[in-house]
């Protein structure tokens, strides 16, 4: 049993308290803990650890690169910004692609590794998108809604699809999430020119989220609120964020925390290869990219996921956007356990729950990342 002895922590229903958290793999007390001390500065805050539900590589590697080694390495520079669940997510590509990617996360699950930021399951960004709205994802591998062919990816990944980004505007989507949203998969509308109304219809198929809200999708006008709207407007849809201040303007986000419930805001990374590494030429989806000042974009300027990390999207939400700490963390921990339905075992810092834990000092800055009770990362 290892412990932090009169820590500052953020726990579930309490708040920010001074206490002491004993655990292994998962957590068993709070309060009067005995253990070994894992030793903490003065100061630092012990919250839950972050989950990013839409993350596409990190140190030099992509989930669709199809390798064990490439998981290994998104999964060892998501430990560092205090990741420690991910979704690795695939992007719209030709099938033979796609399969690779789905098989390689099926197998680097099955190895249940304790280094490194866990795979929760997958995230399908596409290739049920629109075209129109398409953004960096490659136009030519865009298919129309397939349930068989959602099927075919669901087994090759062992069953592990979590999300799914569609377009409900095009033939078959409705039929679709259905089908998805009745396996108990996240359906949610992205990369898509869908009217206010057909988003709407989809939320009552079963959509429950938005996909990098502003985005890639319909924005808000006075004639016709587009997706953007729906996403303002329907409380019971997830949002997911992009919190750079390059995806989406402080006002912009300002506007998200003030519509959206406490619980219904999602910070992601939607982060690429790129991030880790120095600004340069990079790539995604066979596309090169060109990183400067932490912007990542195609050749011709259209942005292309994110360097961003999940600390510095805490980070922004606090400092420049006025959020709660709390509130902050919670876009970043339990409300993508909430959204992917995994909140029973993480996402925040309660008994019986896993052991996940990042160490922040005052600047948000990660100091130390534990999933399942075994230190991923430390600088102390």
């Amino acid at each position: 049993m290892r412990c932090f002895k009169n820590a500052l922590a953020y726990v579930a229903g309490k708040g920010i308290v001074r206490t002491d958290i004993a655990f292994d793999a998962k957590i068993r007390s709070i309060g009067n803990a005995d253990g070994d001390e894992i030793e903490l500065p003065r100061g630092v805050l012990v919250a839950p650890a972050f989950i990013d539900g839409h993350i596409h590589g990190a140190g030099g590697a992509d989930a669709m690169d199809g390798t064990l080694d490439a998981l290994g390495a998104i999964a060892d520079t998501l430990a560092r910004e205090g990741t420690a669940r991910f979704c690795a997510t695939t992007m719209t590509q030709s099938k033979d692609n796609t399969l690779a990617a789905l098989a390689a996360v099926k197998a680097y699950r099955a190895q249940n590794r304790s280094d490194g930021a866990a795979i929760i399951g997958v995230h399908l960004e596409g290739p049920f998108l629109s075209d129109k709205r398409a953004g960096a994802q490659p136009r030519e591998y865009i298919v129309k809604p397939d349930i068989a062919l959602f099927d075919e990816y669901s087994r090759a990944s062992g069953g592990c699809v979590k999300q799914i980004t569609i377009a409900p505007e095009t033939d078959g989507a409705f039929e679709l999430i259905r089908h998805a949203s009745a396996r108990g998969v996240v359906c949610s509308i992205g990369h898509s020119d869908a009217t206010y109304a057909e988003a709407r219809r989809a939320a009552e198929c079963g959509a429950r989220c938005v996909t990098h809200t502003f985005n890639a999708q319909s924005p808000f006008t006075h004639r016709e609120a587009g997706v953007a709207g729906a996403a303002l407007l329907t409380d019971a849809t997830y949002a997911e964020l992009i919190a750079d201040g390059i995806h989406v303007s402080v006002p912009a986000i300002k506007l998200l925390l003030k519509n959206k419930p406490t619980d219904k805001l999602v910070l992601i990374t939607d982060s690429i290869r790129a991030k880790g590494l120095r600004d340069g030429e990079s790539e995604l989806g066979g596309q090169k990219v060109f990183v400067k000042n932490g912007a990542a974009r195609l050749g011709d300027g259209t942005l292309a996921g994110s360097v961003l990390k999940m600390n510095d999207a805490v980070k922004l939400l606090v400092d420049e956007c006025g959020a709660d700490l709390t509130r902050a963390i919670d876009c970043a921990t339990v409300n993508p356990a909430n959204n992917l339905g995994i909140a029973e075992n993480y996402g925040s810092i309660a008994t019986g729950k896993a052991a996940d834990f990042v160490v922040l000092d005052d600047g948000l800055d990660v100091l130390m990342t534990v999933r399942d009770g075994e230190i991923i990362y430390s600088k102390l």
